[in-house]
């Protein structure tokens, strides 16, 4: 049996010639991202602002501009309908009404009243002020807990140098991909912030696997110049990398495809997520390596100190 490579096995790439270029460009897009998050904001859904969600189906194709026109007078606030998914299914989003919850409950009695009969309700949502409120502060605080743990586990698994890389990459990943949200206006909901939690575990898994083989080659070639060292331990994990990317795309893709309206949203930024995130690991965390001077007589946990200890424990203990 022949094994399949996408990538060959020998591949002498000088990804490091490029980490000038690349910094460059993922500077100017994180300072992007944050100029547009504050310039244009998010669109956030009714799971943060607040406000009924109705998608119906209506008998035939949906006259959106009719179903404007009906709303137009019922003094409802900010209404917005689309089409979803189909001709016949339209999104309606209501702001938040004043009143409490039996508001909402009337504003939704009352659509109901001025479409009539015919229509198909397939989803009516309701988030109160209070609710949407404390998933936004749940969501940031969510995405910061997760950094927080990658910093403290790379911290304690390998070395300050490589916990840093790391936090910064996907620092980078989490900012370049709200950026992608707010120039596009997709809508910025719960599902995208479970997308964001799985980008940081996707991101993390490609940057442990390149470090861990940047702890052995920094083991094995204790004289070789750092920047080769790190272009050959990218280069050594640079197969399983890319098969790993292509394959996970190609189940994104195909969700996006095929997986309706609903989904599109998570999919798009799992996408975003998996590009930027395979990216950053090749890119900027181990660059950032070179750049911070992780230290050649490297002696964390597994390093070559704490394996002499073992191994004299062990003997001692024999």
């Amino acid at each position: 049996m022949f094994p399949v490579r996408f990538v060959p096995a020998d591949t002498k790439i000088p990804f490091l010639g490029l980490r000038n270029a690349a910094f460059f460009g993922s500077l100017t897009a994180v300072i992007a991202s944050i100029v547009l998050f504050f310039a244009l904001g998010l669109n956030y859904g009714i799971d943060f602002r607040g406000g009924t969600l109705i998608e119906l189906k209506t008998p035939g194709n949906a006259d959106v501009t009719s179903l404007r026109s009906q709303f137009g007078g019922l003094n409802l606030g900010d209404v917005t309908i689309q089409e979803f998914g189909s001709p016949d299914v339209v999104l309606i989003r209501i702001e938040q009404q004043p009143g409490g919850d039996d508001a909402q409950q009337a504003v939704i009695a009352k659509i109901k009243e001025t479409l009539g009969e015919g229509m198909t309700y397939r989803r009516v949502e309701v988030v109160g002020p209070t609710v949407s409120g404390e998933l936004v502060q749940g969501s940031a605080i969510a995405v910061l807990v997760a950094i927080f743990a990658v910093l403290v586990y790379i911290w304690f698994r390998f070395e300050w140098q490589f916990s840093a890389g790391a936090v910064l990459a996907l620092v980078h990943d989490v900012l370049v991909t709200i950026g992608m949200f707010s120039i596009l206006q997709l809508e910025f909901n719960l599902s995208i912030i479970a997308a964001i939690l799985t980008i940081v575990g996707y991101s993390l898994n490609d940057t442990v696997v390149v470090y861990d083989r940047v702890r052995e080659n920094l083991r094995r070639y204790k004289k070789m110049p750092l920047e080769e060292l790190l272009n050959l331990s990218i280069n050594n994990t640079l197969s399983r990398t890319i098969l790993t990317s292509v394959t996970t795309l190609v189940a994104l893709i195909s969700l996006y495809v095929f997986g309706g309206e609903n989904l599109r949203g998570f999919t798009f930024a799992m996408i975003w997520g998996v590009v930027i995130g395979t990216y950053s690991s090749i890119f900027i965390a181990s660059p950032l390596l070179l750049k911070l001077g992780v230290k050649r007589d490297w002696s964390g946990l597994g390093g070559p100190k704490a394996k002499e200890g073992r191994g004299q424990g062990a003997t001692a203990g024999s």
